[in-house]
């Protein structure tokens, strides 16, 4: 009589056969699903933003939350080659190009507001003098070079974004797996010099990034009042919560403000910008305490915009 003796799973030649090919299949089903999203997002949709208007800006939740724009300093940025920014058990979230300012946060917002104001397949037209106009800057010669770099920024910087739903199928996803393109802060623009024109494209991705009001409504009249830059990126992370009462570690506000000096020079910027805030009634009874845990936070209670 002879026995066999089953060879442990690691050896096992027909399991790791079976279990690789369960693993291939996990994935083109992934990528059939990713596949599927980016096709059905791709068809031109009507850009409705509910609470956007002349008074009042947009900016999807997982973008202003994260360090995608930055109150870094005019001048020398960090070139991002893939970099994660954020990241948790639904969201991944990550950026190539070079690091994107409060100044482009101004003008990205203001392209997806002009989106929302073109017809169904449409891309916006703007002299580019009103367009400066219209986030509450000068005209002029150095002014629209300065536009004109911006936007180029903002076309060369993308996105890499998977969220997922909270029983894991996957909501969106774009740039993470092959079969997916990745996404562009700004799909493009053509310039008309005759007339000083942009033509501004946004990717149509972009809606469904925005869906299920899945944004923070920003207060166009108070951001152009501001500043401070560091003021303008705590009004977008404000606006992602509805909890009236907010707060922040400082070493997680430190990292998000992309800010590399030491943390008493940040904690004297974020006491400024907080005053500010709190005398444009963004915030009220701003103040930096002591946590359980030992850590300072910045606490606030948030007012209605």
């Amino acid at each position: 009589m002879t026995s066999s003796t089953r060879l442990p799973f690691h050896k096992d030649k027909n399991l790791l056969r079976l279990s690789a090919a369960m693993q291939r299949a996990q994935q083109k089903t992934t990528q059939a699903l990713a596949a599927a999203a980016e096709k059905q997002a791709s068809t031109p949709t009507p850009f409705i933003l509910p609470g956007i208007n002349e008074t009042a800006r947009a900016i999807p939740n997982y973008i202003a939350r994260s360090a995608i724009f930055a109150p870094v300093r005019r001048g020398w940025r960090t070139l991002h080659d893939d970099t994660v920014f954020l990241e948790g058990s639904n969201i991944l979230l990550k950026g190539s190009g070079k690091q994107l300012s409060e100044d482009h946060a101004d003008i990205w917002m203001h392209a997806m507001y002009l989106q929302t104001t073109a017809l169904l397949g449409e891309a916006p037209t703007i002299n580019r003098a009103d367009f400066l106009r219209g986030m509450g800057r000068p005209t002029g010669g150095s002014a629209y070079e300065w536009l004109h770099e911006s936007m180029k920024d903002l076309a060369r910087f993308t996105l890499c974004i998977e969220a997922r739903r909270k029983d894991g199928s996957v909501k969106y996803s774009y740039g993470k797996n092959p079969s997916t393109r990745v996404l562009a802060m700004l799909g493009g623009f053509d310039y008309h010099e005759p007339t000083g024109s942009y033509t501004l494209y946004a990717d149509p991705r972009w809606a469904q990034i925005f869906g299920n009001r899945e944004y923070a409504l920003v207060d166009w009249a108070k951001r152009l009042q501001m500043r401070h830059d560091l003021s303008k990126s705590l009004q977008r992370l404000i606006g992602t919560s509805a909890d009236i009462q907010q707060k922040y570690s400082l070493d997680i506000l430190k990292q998000r403000a992309q800010y590399t000096g030491r943390m008493r020079d940040f904690r004297t910027s974020l006491e400024r910008s907080l005053t500010e805030l709190e005398a444009l009634q963004v915030i009220t009874e701003p103040h930096i305490e002591t946590a359980t845990r030992g850590h300072e936070q910045a606490v606030w209670t948030r007012l209605d915009r």
